[in-house]
């Protein structure tokens, strides 16, 4: 489903005067229908930024990033249009932050449902599972209605998790799910996150918890801190 070969992200400091910080290089591998790929390291080792390449939030510096849809349609993410990164993300890849982009004034429901209507299926039986996954990750019913820009921390992490997993993507990057989340819905968000796999969705995901991620991942890549390749002149 998706191949990364030598991929690279580095950034321009011009507060330090030109100085480029090497967010991580040559980064490789593969990644089938069904198969989780785990990404450690140290604070400062690039792997939001990877995710983020993944996504296309940032361009990559070098390499390229295969992905096969659904037709069998193969796109190296590194150089597409955007408008074909934005179609994938609507109905294929999803991805969950550590901070979720609420809508002003769209309720937490109609957030949800919303995501999975885009992607082609009916309303009633969108809101339906909206309201499901709504219960099982224990938000009130009484903030349903209400709008996620006022939610705390933890509750819009639960509404990102439901918003990213509703319409089951066939690939999921996940970016510290749980950070925010308790210890008993952090277990039920990860149950989520298992039955989507077991569906079929391929994972790339950042985990504080080593034990967890290495017990999720069939494969971990290790990432080494970001230096400063050139320094100001």
């Amino acid at each position: 489903m998706m191949r990364c070969e030598g991929l690279s992200k580095s950034f321009i400091l011009h507060v330090r005067g030109g100085a480029r910080i090497e967010a991580f290089r040559d980064v490789s591998f593969t990644l089938e229908p069904g198969q989780f790929l785990g990404v450690s390291g140290p604070s400062g080792s690039g792997k939001s930024s990877l995710l983020k390449c993944l996504y296309r939030t940032y361009l990559p510096s070098a390499g390229k990033m295969w992905y096969t849809d659904a037709r069998a349609h193969t796109h190296n993410l590194s150089a597409a249009d955007e408008h074909v990164v934005l179609r994938l993300r609507r109905q294929e890849i999803g991805c969950i932050s550590q901070f979720f982009p609420v809508i002003p004034r769209v309720s937490a429901l109609d957030t949800i449902t919303n995501s999975m209507v885009a992607r082609g299926h009916p309303r009633a039986d969108s809101e339906t599972r909206a309201r499901e996954l709504l219960e099982r990750l224990a938000i009130p019913r009484r903030l349903w209605a209400m709008y996620p820009s006022t939610f705390s921390g933890g509750e819009k992490q639960r509404i990102n998790i439901i918003h990213a997993v509703i319409a089951r993507p066939r690939l999921l990057l996940l970016d510290e799910p749980t950070a925010s989340l308790d210890a008993a819905t952090a277990r039920e968000a990860v149950s989520l996150i298992q039955e989507l796999r077991a569906e079929g969705t391929a994972m790339i995901g950042v985990f504080h918890d080593t034990a967890l991620l290495a017990r999720l991942s069939d494969t971990v890549i290790e990432m080494a801190p970001m230096r400063e390749v050139e320094a100001a002149s």
